[in-house]
């Protein structure tokens, strides 16, 4: 099944079915089916405005994703590990943020607590954070904590550095990339209606309508909007979320255009935040996960304005030049604190302050992409440059009040304190201006069973910081660096894949506001990924396995100085092992294992060299799976399950803090039926059905609680 070929499945829309190829005994009465994506006009191989690849058997994971100035490929072909999780997943999961449905992914942890409004993952046990998620290959068009996940088509995530495919994001973070495809009009109208409520009493709204005009259907609309409002499980917190999309496209004869204006907005009281442990302190154990450790009076507010255009035209059947511009503005408000855990017995200390943050970010690509032969060899070929201008703007936190002193298991709330009064100035704090130039090339011999990938990015990156009182200039770095990549893909059989790559990423870092030499920017750092792996497609089963190495530079901060500096140096060893489709007809899994071995190779002090890396636990398992119910016993029902583990994980450079492992279970139930023509889709899903109380992670020097027993339901109507 090619990526390439820019087209969808009919078999795998419909709500309530698989999706899987051939047919299934005793299928159960399901909707009828939601208009595939498809266009009269094909995209060519060349091009990425259009529907994305095919969804493979299961209709849960695409079977290609896009590799940056490369465009689309079949994941069979790519000599990466990548995932590309579909429409049908984040419906049929009841997924609200992205979060919620990288979940499904081996590789790939939480860094931030449930219920926070804020985003924040490991990959491959390296941080990454939510300004670097791209929004339809464009570093900062989504909202710079939560892009909402409504407008979105695909999640694609790619593991491992991406600086030769897709540029170096905002942060530099080099686990892998996040890319969200947005969605595009359909051949058919489309009119859904979805509600839903997850406890306490959240109510959940969304409307998506679709339609597209011209004699060859080649103007394209489509809205979303949703609004998730009320009070969550967490005690005294309470959300109101909002996001508005619309997205119109055009798509020609050689020329190909769209557009997505954006806008959403949170307002989030008593919102979670990480906690901090004090050194040398035993971390005690996790609380109820329902109860609210920050006062009902502290909030977070923002809201994230953005567009984001790209155009295409064929300048030959095999030769098509492109463009992409994005821009956006976001604002936030922060009134609270941050939880120190001082002793055994959870005592903390919450320093209260208000805090005002602004980004503006935009950015521009263009470039080419094309094939070609060259005797016996093809070639399919990427050049691009792209431009990244961001600026910063933040006021150091400003105190409010005195220092609350309360306890883990048994908080303590104060009278009501207020910001206001004080200024919501947003001096400029940082900018950093990000140009780049790239090439690759992948070569195909032997009748595509031997596919090299090579090619650089040239990159330059200008960091800036300044002093929020006086606007002056207090550091900075200009560095460039070329960074190669390489890969290799052979196939001996049919549909055995051998691949291995070669690839760089570079990050910018910039010393942390406590630090003496606070926002202080440093010369870039390069980190180096070596990666082999093996992929095998059965036809309605992929399964994958990688093994790879990731070696990065990092700062630390002098514990006796408190000044931060750029010395260290982690290596993350690791292998994966992922699922993916339906094994038999009316079953669907997606998943898979991660192991690995995080080693601090360089520290602030001797003796923590060769100790294990904080907040990189030894193994990650995730399942996910669905099992439609035989239609005597139960028509149109699928029953549906989660498993997820993670091992234990140290919180500190000496390895003497430590949470223990944790697993979680979500259990569901999904109804599809027809009411008076009408597709009815009914889920139910419990999330953490146990209950369990666990901290998450410990990465970054940080702790982060797990997610409570949730009850999510929703109704979709399509008509």
């Amino acid at each position: 099944m090619s990526a390439q070929n820019a087209t969808r499945l009919d078999e795998i829309s419909v709500e309530g079915g698989g999706g899987g190829t051939g047919p299934r005994p005793e299928a159960p009465p399901v909707a009828a089916p939601t208009p595939a994506p498809t266009t009269s006009i094909p995209t060519p191989t060349t091009g990425v405005v259009g529907p994305p690849p095919a969804p493979y058997s299961g209709g849960q994971v695409g079977s290609g994703s896009r590799l940056g100035l490369l465009g689309n490929r079949n994941v069979f072909d790519q000599p990466f590990s990548s995932t590309s999780f579909t429409e049908k997943v984040i419906r049929d999961q009841q997924a609200r943020t992205v979060q919620d449905v990288v979940d499904n992914d081996p590789s790939i942890r939480t860094n931030v607590p449930a219920f926070s409004g804020i985003l924040g993952f490991f990959i491959r046990g390296f941080p990454y954070f939510a300004q670097d998620i791209a929004f339809n290959g464009l570093y900062g068009v989504a909202d710079s904590f939560n892009p909402a996940i409504e407008p979105i088509e695909r999640i694609e995530v790619l593991h491992g550095p991406s600086t030769l495919l897709s540029g170096v994001p905002p942060f530099g973070n080099i686990g892998g990339t996040i890319n969200l495809i947005p969605k595009r009009a359909l051949d058919e109208p489309l009119n859904r209606v979805t509600v839903g409520y997850s406890s306490n009493a959240t109510i959940y709204s969304a409307v998506d309508v679709s339609r597209r005009f011209g004699e060859g259907k080649e103007w394209g609309i489509r809205f979303n909007g949703a609004i998730n409002k009320g009070q969550t499980p967490i005690d005294n917190q309470s959300i109101d979320f909002g996001v508005a999309a619309l997205a119109l496209d055009y798509r020609g004869e050689r020329f190909r255009a769209s557009v997505d204006l954006g806008y959403q907005q949170l307002d989030f009281d008593s919102p979670l935040r990480n906690r901090s442990v004090a050194a040398g302190v035993r971390i005690p154990r996790a609380p109820d996960l329902t109860l609210n450790q920050h006062q009902p009076w502290e909030y977070r507010t923002s809201d994230n304005k953005s567009v984001a255009t790209r155009i295409e035209y064929d300048l030959t059947p095999d030769l098509t030049i492109y463009g992409a511009y994005g821009r956006s503005q976001f604002f936030q408000q922060y009134f609270g604190g941050v939880l120190t855990i001082f002793n055994t017995r959870g005592d903390y200390r919450d320093p209260i302050q208000f805090i005002p943050f602004e980004i503006n970010n935009e950015t521009a690509e263009a470039g080419l992409r094309g094939t070609a032969e060259t005797g016996f060899i093809k070639h399919s070929f990427g050049l691009a440059a792209v431009g990244f201008w961001q600026a910063n703007g933040q006021q150091p936190g400003i105190p409010v009040g005195a220092t609350i002193v309360s306890n883990l298991y048994a908080p303590t709330y104060v009278p009501e304190r207020s910001a206001i009064g004080i200024s919501q100035r947003t001096p400029t704090t940082s900018t950093r201006i990000n140009r780049s130039i790239a090439i690759a090339d992948t070569m195909s011999f032997l009748d595509d069973h031997v596919l090299l990938t090579i090619g650089g990015r040239w990159q330059s990156l200008d960091v800036r910081s300044f002093s929020p009182t006086t606007g002056f200039k207090t550091g900075g770095s200009d560095a460039g660096a070329f960074s190669p990549g390489i890969g290799l893909v052979v196939k001996p059989f049919e549909r055995l894949s051998l691949y291995a790559n070669y690839i760089e990423g570079l990050t910018s870092p910039v010393a942390p506001v406590t630090a003496r030499n606070a926002t202080d920017a440093f010369p870039a750092f390069v980190s180096r990924q070596t990666e082999v792996g093996a992929k095998y497609d059965f036809g309605n089963v992929g399964l994958g396995f990688a093994a790879f190495t990731i070696e990065q530079p990092f700062g630390f901060l002098d514990p006796t100085s408190n000044v931060f500096f750029a010395g260290g140096k982690q290596r993350n060893d690791g292998v994966e092992f992922t699922v993916f489709g339906e094994p038999m007809p009316g079953v669907r899994l997606i998943g898979g294992f991660t192991l690995l071995d995080g080693v601090q190779v360089r520290s602030s002090t001797a003796a923590f060299a060769g100790k294990t890396a904080i907040g990189v636990p030894d193994a990650q398992i995730n399942l996910y799976g669905e099992y439609d119910l035989p239609s005597w016993l139960a028509p149109g029902l699928t029953a549906t399950g989660r498993v997820i583990y993670t091992a234990s994980q140290y919180y500190d450079l000496g390895n003497t803090q430590k949470i223990p492992d944790w697993a979680t279970l979500d259990v569901g139930l999904r109804y599809t039926t027809v009411y008076d023509t009408r597709p009815v889709t009914l889920r139910a899903t419990v999330v953490n059905v146990t209950g369990n109380n666990y901290w998450a992670s410990t990465g970054r020097g940080i702790l982060s609680q797990g997610a409570p027993r949730t009850v999510l339901l929703s109704a979709s109507v399509d008509f």
